[in-house]
């Protein structure tokens, strides 16, 4: 399971989508929004992506399944208008040991942030916005 998605986030979806009794070890990663950054209050935050984001999503994926002995991975991210407390991003890494499932699923999170072409635009309270995207 490899998607963005403007509507909520459902972590029993990702487990689902990830399980499988092959797996001695299954890794989540649930990314949500806080309320400061930089030490300052964040009042709104939305993120966008690039039409070529699901593709690039893909690519990440494939990388680290070619790289890790796993039996599934997963990753949705959101897009659009969130507040605080809502997810905005979940992997999920199944493999046959823990290590490896810890391994592939930090890198799985990683190299999402680093490479796809996800942006997210945050304002703070004082009234300074920052955008923030792949590469931060």
């Amino acid at each position: 399971m490899l998607a963005i998605r403007d509507t909520p986030l459902s972590v029993d979806e990702v487990l689902a989508a990830v399980g499988d009794h092959a797996a001695g070890g299954t890794t989540l990663f649930v990314g949500t929004v806080r309320e400061q950054d930089h030490g300052k209050p964040v009042t709104r935050l939305s993120y966008s992506a690039h039409p070529t984001a699901e593709a690039e999503l893909r690519a990440v994926a494939d990388k680290i399944a070619a790289d890790f002995p796993l039996t599934a991975l997963a990753a949705v991210h959101r897009v659009g208008d969130l507040e605080l407390g809502d997810i905005a991003v979940i992997v999920a890494v199944a493999a046959p040991h823990r290590d490896e499932a810890f391994r592939a699923s930090r890198r799985l999170i990683d190299d999402l942030k680093a490479q796809v072409p996800i942006w997210k635009h945050q304002e703070f309270a004082d009234g300074a916005t920052e955008w923030v995207g792949a590469g931060e």
